[in-house]
């Protein structure tokens, strides 16, 4: 008897969340946890930015994933290494070593959460038919922003109410077991529930091209370097989020720094809710609200308003910082009007990683232009740290101001035509 597969409206949706929640783990919450384990804001930026590694360089061992297995078996594979490692986390955090011992473990889930990334979104685009995956992009979007308030808001909120109770080293122990114990349950679920897909005759006939195709990996490298006006188009990738990389790495520190220290005062459960969840719906309306104005008008109208809006609202927090104001819902307020801002431009900016892959190789160009924009939010975020404890909150926020200005001074050398993305809004992976 056939075994009936499961509907993509099940594994869609958890597969997606399932990738969204090691991400955020590693890049935001390990801020947070660090911070409330004693580590100085240089060594927070310096150590947490280097973990966007294998995110930048993750297009150079995309093709072996289709040489040596399929892709249910590598995310399945990449799952279940990351459950282990967050358990292993856990148990390893209370020790002396924790802050070696955590940063190996937050390596390896990076690593594997990369490759994840990989296998999932070639695993969804096989699995499903070119009408499907038009249906579902919005689903596997919202499931991987829960995945971001999951991670960012509610486990954040669980560490904060146990640092309440116990030790904060044993209280993140107890947060990562936790979150390797979710990832287990996720894992085994998407184990369940995805489909096995079988090879069918064209897939077949196209293997021996699998080898070609790897011959080919430098060629398609040489390709997209040879783009038209590349070196403006990667140094406005670069910097486009010049600012936010560094803001992203120090907002929750100034949250959670004593007022003596230039910060607000406030606990992890605070940040949890503020930063973790109202923020993230916040972002989710921006990116909505950005990818509809997108379609109806096109890029070219919106993209310099989507550049201020990603820089202007930096400000509030200078406000904050100057002020020394640390009233609840004034913080929540300026939090929320920047991640929406950073919600409504950040279409803006995949629409144009989109135009910028057009060609014979748009997957593999895609992945470039994906991994450079990792760059440009590994390198500022590793001396963010170093340039807060130097400036101070204040004078580092206007700094963060600042720096939105390359990306505007290079907007109008891109030569993309205006009306772009206006019929049909194909959304990227963040």
């Amino acid at each position: 008897m056939k075994k009936r597969q499961s509907p993509a409206g099940l594994w869609v949706p958890i597969l997606y969340f399932t990738q969204g929640l090691p991400y955020i783990m590693v890049i935001s919450v390990s801020v947070i946890m660090y911070k409330q384990l004693g580590i100085s804001n240089a060594e927070i930026g310096r150590y947490t930015s280097l973990l966007y590694l294998p995110w930048v360089i993750k297009p150079l061992w995309s093709p072996i994933l289709e040489l040596l297995g399929n892709q249910r078996k590598w995310f399945l594979g990449m799952q279940f290494l990351m459950a282990a490692t967050f358990v292993l986390m856990g148990f390893l955090l209370p020790g002396n070593a924790f802050l070696i011992s955590s940063l190996a473990c937050f390596w390896m889930i990076s690593f594997a959460s990369a490759t994840n990334d990989i296998a999932t979104d070639g695993f969804y685009i096989l699995a499903l038919s070119e009408k499907q995956q038009s249906f579902f992009v919005g689903i596997r979007s919202t499931f991987y922003r829960l995945a971001v308030i999951t991670g960012q808001g509610l486990l954040v909120v669980l560490a904060g109410y146990l640092e309440e109770q116990m030790a904060p080293q044993k209280a993140w122990s107890f947060t990562m077991t936790a979150t390797g114990l979710l990832m287990l349950a996720l894992t085994s679920a998407n184990a369940l529930l995805s489909p096995k897909l079988k090879i069918q005759k064209e897939e077949q006939e196209k293997a021996p091209k699998k080898e070609a195709s790897l011959k080919e990996f430098f060629k398609v490298f040489a390709e997209f370097f040879k783009k038209p006006q590349i070196g403006v188009a990667l140094a406005f990738v670069l910097t486009y989020r010049l600012g936010e990389s560094q803001l992203v790495k120090m907002t929750s520190p100034f949250l959670l720094d004593s007022n003596e220290m230039g910060g607000l005062g406030y606990g992890a459960k605070e940040v949890g809710f503020i930063y973790g969840t109202l923020g993230v719906i916040l972002l989710v309306v921006g990116g909505l609200l950005g990818g509809w104005v997108i379609s109806r008008d096109g890029l070219g109208k919106w993209m310099l308003p989507m550049i201020l809006s990603l820089n202007l609202p930096n400000a509030g927090y200078a406000l904050l910082a100057f002020m020394g104001w640390d009233s609840y819902t004034l913080v929540s307020a300026v939090v929320m009007i920047e991640q929406f801002g950073y919600g409504f431009s950040f279409a803006g900016f995949l629409m144009y990683l989109i135009y910028l892959a057009k060609g014979p190789y748009s997957t593999s160009h895609y992945a470039l232009a994906t991994g450079i924009m990792a760059l440009g939010m590994m390198i500022p975020g590793m001396i963010s740290g170093d340039l807060q404890e130097w400036l101070g909150y204040t004078n580092f926020f206007l700094w963060v101001l600042v720096s939105g200005v390359p990306a505007l001074l290079l907007l109008p050398k891109l030569d993309f035509p205006a009306d772009f993305g206006k019929k049909s809004l194909e959304e990227g992976q963040s």
